[in-house]
């Protein structure tokens, strides 16, 4: 039954991202990408990585795919039915995107030893566990990722603003 759902959700989250590069409309790509990250968030549940799918769900659907949806709908005037142009070069980028997956699957397939600690880990994978790392060993990298993104968002905004000179 899991590898159902798992084939389900894998197809779900490819074609959502394919329609996301392929779609004309901007508004329907922003949904796709929401789509998209959705079922990314279903396959860590499947690999009952909890605290993965949470963080999936809230930061990535609810957060950057709605963002992205409310600066679309803010920031573009008049008919969007077409504004996602044809870009003339999509062949090279099909071909290395190909190039670049035999790439990956040939190192995939042709390596066995996938361990990289060298004893297995022991410790729990909880959110308690990655909340303890994240607020003792690792707070100032913590920290300086929630400072970019706030900065990140504050350009973002003044950006879709549009500021006006000042003489």
């Amino acid at each position: 039954m899991g590898t159902i759902v798992f084939f389900i959700f894998a197809i779900l989250a490819i074609a959502s991202a394919w329609g996301v590069v392929t779609s004309k409309n901007i508004m329907h790509s922003a949904l796709y990408l929401a789509l998209s990250f959705s079922g990314v968030a279903v396959l860590y549940v499947l690999l009952n990585a909890d605290y993965l799918a949470a963080v999936q769900l809230l930061i990535y659907t609810g957060g950057i795919a709605i963002m992205v949806v409310f600066a679309v709908m803010l920031t573009l005037r008049g008919d969007i039915s077409a504004s996602n142009p044809d870009n003339k070069v999509w062949g090279w980028g099909a071909l290395i995107s190909t190039l670049m997956f035999l790439t990956i699957a040939v190192v995939v397939f042709t390596n066995t030893d996938w361990r990289i600690l060298p004893t297995p880990w022991t410790g729990g994978g909880s959110a308690t566990d990655i909340s303890l790392l994240l607020l003792t060993k690792f707070m100032i990298p913590f920290e300086a990722a929630a400072v970019l993104l706030t900065m990140a968002l504050v350009g973002a905004v003044i950006l879709a603003k549009g500021v006006k000179a000042s003489k």
